[in-house]
């Protein structure tokens, strides 16, 4: 596999773990177990049982967690912990081949777009949740799943296509960022309000 396509490679799966990391693991190690895609390097161990196993259960977890209005917000909060060092060891491991200078240059590369998906999507549904029907939540939660898997069936395909969205997709999370951000903010500091005042109440 050529030098740029391992990077795209690397690239895309640190896109697609901001959103669905269990998914990404479950898809990949399917897809190299029964022969459709190779995966370079130590990506193939995706492809073991136990991992399969492992990231079989999170992923039908996460399937439900992500479309329960509020629940989902505190799963990406927990899961900042786990996207972002998930995309960046896939992002690592995608490097095999080439080196650890290409590795390390990867995981660093890897750890700006994981984190700018992840942000991207912790915020977008912290908007989403002050919907009070529960059904664009659900609509949200099933267009990420359907994102992430078209997102790596194209960059297999088109691996050129997938990096021009891909930096299309950047330059909208550096816009929106600071507005998620402040989102973010208000609404913890609305909860945290609250809860003071009904912790002040009794006194």
């Amino acid at each position: 596999m050529e030098l740029l396509t391992q990077f795209a490679l690397a690239a895309g799966l640190a896109w697609a773990s901001g959103i669905r990391v269990y998914l990404v693991a479950f898809v990949l190690g399917m897809a190299h177990k029964h022969g459709f895609v190779v995966l370079p390097g130590d990506l193939s161990l995706l492809s073991h049982d136990i991992v399969l196993w492992a990231s079989g259960v999170m992923l039908l977890g996460e399937f439900v967690a992500d479309k329960v209005a509020w629940f989902d917000s505190l799963w990406d909060v927990a899961h900042t912990f786990i996207r972002l060092p998930g995309g960046m060891l896939l992002a690592f491991w995608a490097l095999g081949d080439q080196g650890p200078a290409a590795q390390m240059a990867a995981a660093l590369i890897g750890g700006t777009i994981v984190s700018g998906t992840h942000l991207l999507k912790a915020g977008s549904r912290v908007a989403i949740n002050h919907s009070p029907e529960p059904f664009s939540n659900i609509g949200a939660s099933l267009g990420e799943d359907v994102a992430v898997i078209g997102g790596l069936w194209l960059l297999y395909e088109h691996p050129l296509v997938f990096m021009a969205l891909l930096a299309v997709f950047m330059a909208l999370v550096i816009w929106l960022a600071p507005k998620l951000w402040r989102l973010v903010r208000g609404v913890w500091r609305s909860a945290a309000g609250r809860w003071s005042g009904h912790r002040a109440e009794p006194g």
